[in-house]
């Protein structure tokens, strides 16, 4: 029961961020299911969330990286979040031109060093990105 208790803060943490990084506010549904349907997408998000999280963490330990310079100034972040995550692939961008009936042409933002590198330690390819 203890140690149950003891990851209070954890799980609590993981709940306040519905009111803050999702902005949950007041839901003016009536039907059961679709609130239920709307809070399980939420639930599922914090899942991917953490998930993330515990996946780069772990590559990072297992590397023995200490740390990502994901701060601004590349300043050093040694427990990246996926708030982080986003905002640093958030420049990504990715265009399809069609040029007549010809194949169509793929332009993705040229990824930096660490987003590379975050993408390795999540075990993917950068060169599979943006495909």
């Amino acid at each position: 029961m203890l140690r149950v208790y003891k990851r209070q803060p954890l799980i609590e943490k993981r709940f306040s961020q519905f009111k803050t990084d999702f902005e949950v506010a007041p839901i003016y549904l009536q039907d059961v299911g679709r609130i239920t349907g709307l809070l399980a997408v939420y639930f599922f998000a914090l899942v991917v969330q953490t998930l993330l999280e515990r996946e780069l963490r772990a590559a990072m330990k297992a590397a023995g990286i200490k740390s990502l310079p994901l701060y601004p100034e590349d300043r050093p972040c040694a427990r990246p979040t996926t708030h982080r995550l986003i905002e640093l692939f958030e420049p990504i961008q990715r265009h399809v031109l069609y040029v007549d009936d010809g194949e169509p042409q793929i332009m993705v933002t040229e990824l930096t060093s660490v987003q590379r590198q975050v993408i390795e330690l999540l075990g993917l390819s950068p060169d599979e990105y943006g495909r």
